[in-house]
């Protein structure tokens, strides 16, 4: 997935020219109150219409460790790479995406003590609506939808260590509610 990544950002840095409101960077104010996952994404523009994002999250909390009635997680570190097409112009009004991503997760004692741990990857396909404040900075509204394959060790409680079920499996799961700040440059 890093490959991915990689690639996008150079395809980015040679496709897109150095003219204004060409980039920008924004941050999800959601994925903070889900226990405090830190979050960016970049994107730079490739025509009038189209976009190129690369994205990142990373969550290293654990709540009252070393109390099992209480201990709480939903550490992740997630890469996604992507696409947002734009029917109007970029950076206004409404947009469409389709990204892959990968993620890595250990999240449980949320809503139960249950507990999942394992590595994800597939393709996610979204919408929503930026809406311009200032010339330079967005609201930025958007929900989307991921799908793909799971592999996944599952437990009784976040610290008992006691395997309730593990293997593989393929998942259709929401992946993004969006409220985020943006800033163009």
């Amino acid at each position: 997935m890093k490959k991915i990544l990689i690639l996008m950002t150079f395809i980015t840095l040679i496709s897109s020219n150095a003219s204004a409101q060409d980039w920008s960077i924004s941050t999800n104010l959601v994925d903070y109150i889900t226990l405090g996952t830190l979050n960016m994404e970049g994107s730079a523009a490739t025509g009038r219409h189209i976009t190129v994002n690369a994205s990142g999250r990373v969550n290293p909390w654990t709540f009252h460790k070393g109390d099992p009635a209480k201990q709480m997680q939903n550490r992740q570190q997630t890469y996604a790479a992507g696409i947002r097409y734009w029917p109007w112009h970029i950076y206004s009004g409404w947009w469409f995406s389709g990204m892959a991503q990968y993620e890595e997760y250990n999240r449980g004692g949320i809503f139960s003590q249950a507990t999942e741990e394992g590595d994800a990857f597939g393709l996610s396909l979204g919408g929503g609506y930026s809406l311009m404040i200032h010339e330079n900075l967005n609201i930025d509204f958007g929900l989307s939808l991921w799908g793909g394959q799971k592999t996944y060790v599952s437990y009784a409680c976040p610290s008992c260590g006691r395997i309730t079920d593990k293997g593989s499996k393929w998942f259709f799961i929401p992946n993004e509610l969006r409220v985020a700040i943006q800033y163009i440059f």
